[in-house]
């Protein structure tokens, strides 16, 4: 993506602009340095968590947000505000994360089978009886299960981690994430599915009861 809005809007009329954001647009387009810090101080945060998850490295996330955030001052003006000013910069800090990505040594990556469910011979999947697992008051109170639910989806293989990540939480459609990834909506599919299998096959132990002391 080169930092201009959404595709499919292009035939959409601008959205209104809130005032905080039409200056600090009117800002950046001249140039102002002290609208760039603003830009930091609003959009920096939320566009390190994103970086943060694809890249799962605070060191390279950073240095990811510092490129996307210096790339859409120097393209503001191809900002046509079609979309809110943070998903244009979520958009360009989720495509400056993949290209880092990319460019790292590439290594051999596991596969995703010894995480997939099993099936018994009759086709039916191997699980805990429905009554061995926590309802859902109970997932809920349990402590820390967001930290553990994104332990498990680091353990995904990377190039299915990264489908479940643009999909179910950076939430892009199914023909963006293709774009992103440079492949075809078909597959894109295949693999969110078979990541989302592999992370309940990861996440069984801890959605099961706890033995009764």
């Amino acid at each position: 993506m080169d930092g201009t809005d959404t595709p499919g809007n292009q035939n959409a009329d601008a959205r209104p602009v809130d005032e905080a954001e039409r200056v600090l647009l009117d800002g950046l387009r001249a140039g102002f340095e002290p609208a760039f810090a603003d830009l930091v101080a609003h959009y920096g945060g939320p566009m390190l968590a994103v970086a943060r998850r694809i890249l799962g490295n605070e060191e390279d996330a950073r240095d990811c947000v510092q490129d996307a955030l210096i790339s859409a001052a120097a393209k503001i003006e191809k900002f046509e505000g079609r979309s809110k000013l943070s998903t244009w910069l979520h958009r360009i800090v989720v495509n400056n994360a993949l290209s880092q990505l990319r460019t790292r040594s590439r290594r051999s990556e596991q596969s995703i089978e010894a995480l997939m469910p099993e099936f018994n011979m009759l086709g039916c999947r191997i699980e805990l009886p429905e009554e061995d697992y926590l309802s859902l008051d109970e997932i809920i109170d349990k402590s820390k299960i967001g930290a553990t639910v994104r332990d498990a989806i680091e353990k995904l293989p990377e190039s299915y981690r990264i489908v479940l990540l643009l999909r179910d939480i950076e939430e892009f459609n199914v023909q963006e994430t293709a774009d992103l990834l440079q492949a075809s909506p078909g597959a894109i599919k295949t693999r969110l599915h078979r990541a989302r299998s592999a992370l309940k096959v990861l996440l069984e132990p801890v959605l099961a009861r706890k033995e009764e002391q």
